[in-house]
């Protein structure tokens, strides 16, 4: 079933940036017409507190609107009849080229230093999640939970469950807050949700804003409702969000010196790309996976839970993978896990467009592919799961030599 959110803060947003466009940046004379507009959407944000209270937009907008308020001296009381809309200037910011040079990240921030370094986080399909220390994790992590949380930006995922009753969970809702940056971009929201992957911020806009730099913050639009790239190159970062089936799949790009930007160490606890899913939330991809066939018996003979769109065996799992992602790495082990918990074969397409999107962004090519390091034995497999088959060999070498 379709989720849909009661949460109407996109709305507030939209009717704010609409009706106030261009107003900031204008004299004294039009701080009245701007409080107005204030008034009403702290006065929208109000109406829809209760059903917004884990939606981090919401709580965006809410200390947004103080920081206005003390910004244009507005009084809290007072009208809150919408103004008329205002229109852009003709050669607005949607069209310069130009930025100042902090707007740029490696030529600002290591004028005299060496190149920075680049990380890379992702998450994908029941949900996997590839932190920026290159840890692979699979969690549970329903409901919402901040991926990403420092000084330039936040990101949020809502994650629900794939069929009713069932424990496997992907993402559903997406949500990304660009911070106001110096001259170089205003405060942006990007939100996508399944089956509405949008190619502008909630305000309709493309880039940044109004400032000097706004074309350092930009939306491209690769694949009309399934892919979309967002460069924010003030903090020089890459941002890739795909719709696959039903489903939102996130990678990045982010220089360490942005990932660790975070004003409050003890609050990186919840930053699940630094820190990984927390320990209750995690599955144990290897014990899971030997009992996956049994399970997936059980699920299609009992009555009280739903049956997959399609029933997969180990076999056919492996076999359907082995198409898109012929090395047997955990984004292979991951496909066979999504498509015997959940039996839809787009959760092998997320699988493979993880790893597309772990090829374009990661700066580290011998790290591309991750494998387990636990041993797991299987039937008819001697072999630890997921090891390398030369690491293997060259181990069972060594053993033959200690014995000699």
């Amino acid at each position: 079933p379709a989720v849909t959110s009661p949460c109407k803060i996109l709305k507030c947003n939209s009717e704010f940036w609409a009706a106030t466009s261009g107003s900031h940046h204008l004299g004294a004379e039009e701080a009245p017409e701007f409080c107005t507009a204030l008034r009403a959407y702290a006065h929208c944000t109000r109406r829809t507190a209760r059903t917004c209270r884990g939606d981090l937009a919401y709580h965006s907008a809410v200390h947004g609107i103080d920081d206005l308020m003390v910004q244009h001296n507005c009084s809290k009381d007072g009208p809150t009849s919408q103004p008329r809309l205002r229109t852009l200037p003709p050669g607005d910011s949607q069209e310069r080229s130009d930025s100042p040079e902090i707007c740029h990240y490696e030529k600002s921030f290591h004028k005299h230093s060496a190149a920075p370094n680049y990380t890379h986080c992702g998450l994908f399909g029941d949900p996997h999640l590839r932190t920026f220390t290159d840890t692979f994790q699979t969690c549970k992590v329903q409901g919402a939970w901040p991926l990403i949380d420092n000084n330039y930006l936040n990101v949020q995922v809502t994650n629900t469950p794939v069929l009713p009753g069932s424990s496997a969970t992907a993402t559903s809702k997406l949500t990304i807050i660009f911070k106001s940056f110096q001259e170089c971009v205003d405060q942006k929201v990007y939100q996508a949700e399944m089956d509405e992957l949008p190619a502008a911020f909630v305000d309709g806009s493309k880039n940044g804003g109004d400032k000097h730099g706004a074309n350092s913050l930009k939306i491209t639009e690769k694949v009309s409702g399934q892919h979309i790239e967002i460069q924010a190159k003030y903090i020089g970062t890459t941002i890739v969000v795909r719709q696959v089936g039903r489903y939102l799949t996130f990678a990045v790009r982010m220089p360490e010196e942005v990932v660790n930007a975070v004003e409050d160490r003890d609050s990186q606890g919840l930053y699940l790309c630094l820190r990984g899913c927390p320990l209750s939330q995690q599955i144990d991809f290897q014990t899971v996976r030997s009992a996956q066939a049994t399970e997936g018996r059980a699920r299609r003979k009992g009555p009280s839970l739903p049956a997959p769109p399609e029933a997969f065996t180990y076999e056919t799992a492996t076999a359907k993978c082995r198409e898109k992602l012929p090395v047997e790495d955990l984004y292979f082990q991951s496909c066979v896990f999504d498509l015997l918990t959940t039996g839809d074969v787009n959760f092998m397409l997320a699988a493979y467009y993880a790893f597309e999107d772990v090829k374009m962004l990661h700066s580290n090519k011998d790290k591309l592919h991750l494998y387990e390091r636990t041993r797991v034995l299987t039937p008819g497999n001697t072999a630890p799961m997921g090891t390398h088959p030369t690491l293997w060999v060259a181990l069972l070498c060594l053993c033959w030599l200690c014995l000699l």
